[in-house]
Order: structure tokens, then C-alpha cells, then sequence
């Protein structure tokens, strides 16, 4: 067996390393662990994970690459803000995706494109029984995503990735506003739309597409609009 030299082992060593630390700090980033805005401190992370600051850094590079960290022009990074300002513009254009790219799907699937997506969907269900906030965020980018690819319009494919990894966080205050229970009629929406994707109804998948999708900023919107002040005794 070759032995594998100091300089590989290190590397991979450094690989796992970005790897726990781009994991970890996604997850706390998704559940709003750490809040949008939050500084970033490279020494702090170091001595968290007892490593030194290289694959710290190369984790915030991937995360900035999705969106979730922002780099200052002093080299320091914060946790990306969400500019709820520009809300509605985000909600336009991801409904727009999920309409376009569902419609499409249903016109030029193939029979392998339907067990993508339904091993998905049966995650999905599993993932909502469990009540994990994380694997529904994460199963459901894989589930739209899979749709998209189905279309076979590699643009919208990846414009539809891009809204769904900048949207991660909306969905996350879409289960929270559930208390991470989401209705199971919410689940079984997916299903109607693999259905209309396999009957190569085009009509229906528009249709279905943009009810999930308004179903979605509704609720959000809801979220938003409650009284979040606590009655603190004076």
C-alpha cells in the first residue's frame, strides 16, 4: 500500500477542516443563529474549531460564494443581511422560476426525471415528519432544483439555484412560522405537482406552481405582519 505523504495528508487534513467549519457555520447562519449583519471574527472561529485561520477562510469564501457572508472592504465579513426592503422583488422572480421551470418540466421530462424528483419528495416527507427545519430547507432546493433540471433550460436552471440558495433563509421564517410543523397539506402539494409533471400537463403545472409559490409568501407575509413585542411587567 502507498503511504501517503505529509504534504497529501495535510491537505486533507485542511479539507475536512473547511468542510466542519462551512457546515457548521451554514447551519447556524440558515436557523438564524447567527443573525443576519453579525460580524464574522476569523480569530474567534480559529480557536473554536482549533484550527488555524486558512480553512476558516476558504469556508467564508464558499459561503460567500452562496450568499450567506458578506467580505468588507477591510477584509473582515458578516453574516449577509436580508434586505426585506427588496422582499417583493424576490418573491416575484422566484414565483416566476417555479412557474416556468414546473410548466417546462411537464413538456420535456424523461421517465428518469420523475424518480429524481420523487426521491426527493419522499426526503422531503421525511424530513417534515421529523420536524427538521435544516433537511426541509435543504430537500426542498434539491426537489425544485431536480424540477428545473427536468425543463432542460440550463438558464433557468440556474437562475432558479440562485433564488433558491438566497432564499434559504426566507424558507427558514416559513417553517419557523409553523413552529417547524408544516400542515401536511403543504407537503402534499409537492405531490400534486410531480402528478401534473407526469401527466405532461403544462397548464396544471403553471397553475400548481404559483399556488405553492403564493402559498408561500402568504404565509411569510403573515409572519411579518404579527405583533412580535413581549408584555414586559413593569
Amino acid at each position: 500500500m502507498a503511504e501517503v505523504s505529509d504534504e497529501v495528508f495535510s491537505e486533507r487534513k485542511r479539507g475536512s477542516g473547511v468542510k466542519l467549519v462551512y457546515e457548521m457555520l451554514r447551519d447556524e447562519i440558515l436557523t438564524l443563529a447567527l443573525a443576519p449583519g453579525k460580524p464574522i471574527d476569523e480569530v474567534h472561529l480559529a480557536e473554536r474549531f482549533g484550527m488555524s485561520r486558512t480553512p476558516i477562510r476558504e469556508a467564508l469564501v464558499r459561503l460567500a460564494g452562496e450568499g450567506l457572508v458578506e467580505t468588507l472592504p477591510n477584509r473582515s465579513a458578516i453574516v449577509a443581511n436580508i434586505d426585506f426592503s427588496k422582499l417583493h422583488t424576490f418573491f416575484d422572480a422566484i414565483t416566476l422560476m417555479y412557474r416556468v421551470t414546473t410548466r417546462l418540466a411537464g413538456q420535456y421530462h424523461q421517465p428518469e426525471d420523475l424518480k429524481v424528483i420523487r426521491a426527493h419528495q419522499a426526503r422531503y416527507a421525511a424530513a417534515v415528519a421529523a420536524q427538521d427545519p435544516l433537511a426541509m430547507i435543504a430537500v426542498n432546493r434539491d426537489f425544485h432544483a431536480a424540477i428545473a433540471e427536468a425543463g432542460r433550460n440550463p438558464y433557468y436552471t440556474a437562475l432558479t439555484l440562485r433564488l433558491l440558495d438566497e432564499g434559504r433563509r426566507i424558507l427558514r421564517l416559513y417553517y419557523q412560522s409553523f413552529n417547524d410543523r408544516l400542515p401536511q397539506e403543504y407537503s402534499d402539494e409537492h405531490n400534486a405537482i410531480i402528478a401534473a409533471i407526469e401527466a405532461r400537463d403544462t397548464d396544471l403545472c403553471d397553475r400548481l406552481a404559483r399556488e405553492h409559490a403564493d402559498q408561500i409568501v402568504r404565509q411569510i407575509r403573515q409572519f411579518f405582519g404579527r405583533d412580535m413585542r413581549q408584555d414586559v411587567p413593569l
